[in-house]
């Protein structure tokens, strides 16, 4: 059978399509084999040749092939295992500053004096407060953190001086969004509803006006952006005034236009000269205008604005002669009320195309940015588009925006965004990153561009290139760039020349960065390498490289279960695709087919277009096959084999199984829900809303419908309009969800006797009704928080025991925190030791069973939570305090320390300023309290500590 199976993919021509460098056995027993394949296999795409998508493989003959499981094995030997070449982590091609909270505290200094400023110019003020705000967004970059990231570009829009800056910054803002958008996706430029964004609002981002109220939302909103013009007048306006009102007629052709003398030479400073100065029109009642560019009728509309103000009955053509006639004769208030106009009938794409090239003819602010606005919301599909990407991505197009006032870094700072995410290689994004080089200023604008230019130039293979970018990033002064000069070098062979440098900048620098040591361990060899993969480890335990370079080191030692534990460790607190896949290949190696399955059923769900193995096979196709090998469940199953992964805590496993599911029912809305809840445990936010969205958009039922609206309202800051998507879908029908919901989002706020007891109604109301046991589990697990709440202990263990009953093991957690309300510490403990036996890799369990425990046990437990998930800080601020109450000052700053340098947290810095503060070190609790602030200007108790720190210190000295 094998040989025939390798007959059949010959015949496909697999093997000249994929030939490798190297190829590992899988098995021992396949060693030989793969041997002999191993000359003749590249690394080489498969897309168009490997087409296996059905339960068999057909010769030429027509006879089907099924797989065995080594079979399945062989088949993949063409693409090759994972190699150390293939998993060298990019440059990170944002900022990353040395000092991460040296840097933050600096940043909320200057933005502090910016906001305390009095003196300046409104708008330079604005400028300023706009693109400090825009600084902080790429100094949150390294964190990974999509509120900050949003927060500081809602921030940036709230400042925004112009119309140019609110464009940008609304179309930003909707950008980050967009998995939030229902569908349909609402028009472009239509007003928003009652649940929009106010500053992603496309109106208000066209006033000339810094009124933050959305004009969608007026009792009487303006129809039209509103002209500034000085000759605009409430007089009615006649259109045709009889010959007793003009005292001047403008004669073009055969046609003599009346006109009234003193209204036209209020038109512009230039009529005023020839209509009352030394020239000979002055004296004259009847003036030749045949060669100035404009017909009778376009004439006509010129003595009618210059009466009334208004342009409101002509139509576009006519707007567009008075746009061009007001530019030639200086007639700033005709050329404002025009360019108001034509930018209010901007409405599609079409409208856009067709209007852009005359506003940057005619240098029409306005008028550019409403079609700006068009082709940023319509990103990243506008990128496609020839026209739009000629006047975006070119130098010429970049200086006819600038002369209407529209090339600017915050427009190509987005662009580039977008570019890079789409395809870091193409010759849009360098272009585009050429382009913000140029509009960059000196400081932390130009250190970024000419960083990510760098990364997109060594993405591309441009090594020479690359080399350049980083060295003027460098010289710019960020020194992370060194990482990508240093690897550039040895790109082109110099590898000694690269450790040297990475050498040098540890021993130059704080040497506690992972990120260094993960760098120098790339031009290591042996023993060192792999020192300093686990320093780099030890300083920063989420990098993924380290990880992975281990797992494939172990692997190719044979020791394969070895590196799957290896890969384990990641995983387990940090999901990312390509550790996922890591994983699948190994567990294929082992034929373990199940698990290997399930995690690419994982993986795409993360990532529906995931490429596999090297980029050569959809994950969707690597699904077909393994099925083959793998016991086929029908939907019961499903159901059980889901109930079984819930309850133990597996998110991974039960993701998986609802994605089997999905496959069997795609627009089952009720599973894209589970999907999403799974999605927001393992912390993917954005895949999370997506599958929300998806739940809504399949949703068959109008009362599943609003629920499912409901909670992204909720998950999105609409806590009030997702209470009344709740009611609206009771009204229509009684669910489980709609009461759920409902409860959700009143139980989100203080709630008083009254209020809980209502809640926990709603949640009996809610288990009354129609669901399955996964959900009723939940509901019971919230009802026992309330009665905690309330201090009805009885009630609330009767609630967790009933969660229990239906295998909701979290309610473990709710129990034995009665138990240690009631006093009975070893029950609490004893309860949460069940949770730890059922969870998988539960670092959460450890670290509440830690409360219930002496101190000794309570450490071992904190341990063993920040060996399972190093992000969570509580064991890092536990062990800090215990170690401050034993007078050991500096070993709690260097265990909160530990922790910073790769997450600078809010609690971890205000514990840190707290303890600086207490041996009186006031310059470093002001830093920590600056960074802390950074992170969250609100947070009382460190305003409290700055303000504090800040009467000790001596003005002069900060």
């Amino acid at each position: 059978m094998q040989n025939n199976l390798f007959t059949s993919l010959r015949s496909m021509k697999l093997m000249e399509a994929c030939k490798s460098a190297q190829v590992y056995a899988l098995n021992p027993s396949n060693a030989a084999s793969s041997s002999a394949s191993s000359s003749s296999v590249d690394k080489s795409g498969l897309a168009s040749t490997f087409s296996i998508r059905t339960k068999s493989v057909r010769g030429a003959g027509g006879v089907g092939h099924h797989f065995t499981p080594s079979m399945v094995v062989d088949t993949l030997l063409p693409f090759g295992l994972p190699s150390i070449e293939d998993i060298e982590p990019a440059v990170d091609p944002f900022l990353r500053p040395l000092d991460p909270v040296a840097t933050l505290s600096d940043s909320f200094r200057r933005l502090s004096a910016a906001v305390d400023a009095v003196g300046d110019p409104a708008e330079s003020r604005l400028l300023l407060l706009c693109d400090l705000h825009l600084e902080q967004r790429s100094l949150f970059r390294p964190l990974a953190d999509p509120k900050l990231l949003r927060r500081a570009l809602r921030s940036a829009r709230l400042h925004a001086p112009n119309p140019h800056h609110r464009v940008v910054l609304s179309a930003w803002l909707r950008y980050e969004r967009r998995e939030d958008q229902f569908h349909p996706v609402p028009a472009l430029l239509s007003a928003c509803s009652p649940t929009s964004p106010s500053l992603e609002c496309p109106r208000a981002a066209l006033l000339s006006t810094s009124d933050l109220l959305c004009p969608c939302r007026r009792t009487l909103p303006d129809p039209s952006p509103p002209s500034s013009s000085s000759s605009s007048s409430s007089v009615p306006c006649r259109h045709d005034p009889d010959e007793d009102d003009a005292d001047v007629w403008f004669c073009i052709a055969e046609d003599e236009v009346p006109c009234v003398r003193s209204h036209i030479a209020l038109l512009s400073k230039p009529f005023s000269t020839m209509l009352y100065g030394s020239f000979a029109e002055a004296k004259r009642d009847h003036i030749s205008f045949s060669f100035n560019g404009i017909s009778a009728r376009g004439m006509k509309a010129v003595a009618t604005f210059s009466r009334c103000g208004r342009l409101d009955e002509f139509p576009p053509d006519t707007v567009l002669e008075l746009l061009a006639f007001a530019n030639k004769f200086c007639c700033d208030g005709l050329k404002h009320a025009c360019d108001s106009k034509l930018a209010s009938l901007v409405r599609t794409h079409d409208d856009a195309l067709l209007l852009v090239d005359y506003g940057l003819e005619e240098t029409a602010y306005l008028l550019v940015a409403a079609c700006l606005q068009v082709f940023l919301r319509e990103l990243p599909k506008s990128l496609s588009d020839p026209d739009i990407t000629r006047l975006l991505c070119t130098q010429e197009g970049k200086d006819k925006l600038a002369a209407a006032g529209h090339s600017s870094f915050l427009l190509y700072h987005f662009l580039c965004q977008v570019a890079m995410e789409e395809d870091m290689k193409s010759n849009t994004t360098v272009m585009l990153l050429e382009r913000l080089v140029e509009c960059a200023t000196p400081g932390w604008q130009k250190q970024l561009s000419l960083h990510q230019l760098g990364c997109v130039m060594l993405e591309r293979g441009e090594f020479k290139d690359a080399l350049k970018w980083f060295e003027a990033a460098v010289s710019e002064g960020h020194v992370y760039s060194l990482v990508g000069v240093a690897r550039a070098k040895f790109k082109k062979g110099h590898k000694y020349s690269a450790y040297k440098l990475v050498d040098k900048l540890i021993n130059a620098s704080d040497p506690s960065a992972g990120w260094m040591h993960q760098e120098k361990s790339i031009y290591s060899l042996g023993k060192e390498k792999m020192t300093e993969l686990q320093q780099a480890t030890e300083f920063d335990p989420t990098l993924l490289y380290p990880y992975k370079y281990r797992a494939i080191a172990l692997m190719e030692e044979d020791k394969i279960g070895a590196a799957v534990a290896e890969i384990n460790k990641i995983i387990g607190f940090k999901v990312s695709t390509d550790c996922l896949e890591l994983r699948a290949w190994l567990l294929l190696a082992l034929q373990d087919y199940e698990g290997a399955l399930q995690d690419v059923r994982a993986l795409m769900t993360l990532d529906p277009g995931y490429m596999m193995f090297h980029g050569k096979l959809h994950g969707d196709q690597f699904i077909e096959i393994l099925q083959q090998q793998v016991k086929q469940w029908d939907m019961a199953d499903c159901w059980m084999q889901l109930y079984d992964r819930w309850s133990a805590v597996d998110d991974i496993g039960s993701l998986a199984v609802v994605h089997q599911m999905l496959a069997k029912e795609p627009t089952n809305s009720s599973l894209r829900f589970r999907q999403s809840l799974l999605l927001l445990r393992l912390n993917c936010q954005k895949a999370a809303m997506h599958s929300l969205r998806l739940a809504r958009n399949h949703s068959t039922h109008e009362h599943e419908r609003l629920v499912y609206e409901g909670w992204i309202l909720y998950d999105t800051g609409h806590r009030d309009e997702a209470l009344a998507k709740s009611e609206e879908s009771i009204s229509i029908q009684r669910s489980f969800e709609a009461f759920f919901l409902k409860a959700y989002a009143l139980a989100d706020s203080n709630l008083d006797h009254t209020s809980s007891t209502h809640v926990i109604q709603l949640l009996e109301q809610a288990n009354s009704c129609a669901s399955d046991n996964l959900r009723k589990g939940q509901a019971h697990n919230n009802m026992g928080s309330i009665y905690v709440d309330c201090d009805m202990l009885d009630e609330a263990a009767a609630c967790y025991l009933k969660a229990l009953g239906i295998k909701h093991t979290r309610a473990h957690q709710g129990l034995a925190r009665v138990y240690y309300l009631k006093n009975q510490k070893k029950f609490a403990y004893d309860e949460m030791t069940k949770l730890i036996e059922k969870a998988k890799n539960n670092a959460s369990a450890y670290e509440k069973r830690s409360e219930y425990c002496d101190r000794d046990m309570a450490k071992s437990d904190l341990n063993m939570a920040t060996k399972l998930d190093p992000l969570r800080t509580y064991p890092y601020r536990y062990r800090a305090a215990v170690l401050m109450d034993d007078h050991k000052d500096q070993e709690a700053i260097k265990e909160l320390s530990r922790a910073i340098t790769f997450k600078p947290d809010l609690q971890l810095l205000h514990l840190r300023a707290a303890f600086h503060d207490s041996m009186e070190n006031t310059e470093a609790t002001l830093r920590d309290c600056e960074a802390a602030l950074c992170l969250d200007s609100s947070h009382s108790d460190t305003l409290d500590l700055y303000n504090k720190a800040l009467g000790r210190a001596n003005p002069q000295s900060r």
